[in-house]
């Protein structure tokens, strides 16, 4: 009858049932994320397809590291007695502290866990280091290696090679099975972008006199 017609469904439940094109799409997209993230994993241990090759991509992780950068950023610094040098050196170090507030930021906000054939051994890690995305050194590489093409004067075969290393190291991640596929790739885009900010943003004697003053 018409009075045990059949209550129509709550609208979270309408959309449960009937999920949007972009929610197919996303879900369909991570799927294909992780797969491939985990097929391209071959150095992720000793075990793996190209576990032999483990260490030699260890050398390149540590390459793209936080740490040895801003370490040997700052000892240059220190040690140069170009003021022209010195500017560059200034805003480089202070293109790395950015890079490393802005992926913590947001690796804070997304907590995507890292993929689960990664070997937690990582060079010098911190509690955000837990989580995945976006890559900091796909992040970083990329910024690195805008800025050293801008910066410095550099023959043909040398800027080939710094963005080959930019994107061996965001290669790596993926094969040691610390990132996936898009965590990479959104942070090579991220540290692309990155540098733009740094040159707006350019610390000179000018505008920053009072840091300058310190070297």
């Amino acid at each position: 009858s018409g009075s045990s017609a059949a209550a129509p469904l709550p609208e979270e439940d309408c959309m449960k049932l009937n999920p949007s094109f972009l929610g197919i799409a996303l879900s369909s997209l991570l799927a294909i994320d992780l797969w491939a993230s985990k097929r391209l994993g071959v150095c992720a241990g000793e075990g793996s397809a190209w576990g032999s090759a483990r260490p030699l991509m260890k050398v390149i992780e540590v390459s793209g590291h936080g740490i040895p950068w801003l370490l040997g950023t700052f000892y240059g610094l220190c040690q140069s007695d170009s003021s022209a040098a010195r500017e560059v050196l200034l805003n480089l170090l202070f293109a790395l502290l950015l890079d490393l507030v802005l992926v913590a930021v947001v690796k804070g906000i997304v907590k995507r866990r890292r993929p689960t054939h990664n070997k937690m051994d990582m060079f010098v890690t911190i509690s955000v280091d837990k989580y995945s995305f976006p890559s900091g050194h796909a992040t970083r590489a990329a910024l690195v290696c805008r800025f050293v093409l801008h910066h410095l004067v550099l023959a043909v075969p040398l800027r080939v090679l710094v963005v080959l290393w930019a994107l061996i190291v965001g290669v790596s991640r993926v094969m040691l099975g610390r990132h996936n596929v898009t965590d990479v790739l959104f942070g090579l885009l991220l540290g692309y972008a990155l540098y733009s900010v740094v040159e707006y943003c350019w610390l000179s004697p000018l505008s920053a006199p009072a840091l300058f003053a310190l070297w």
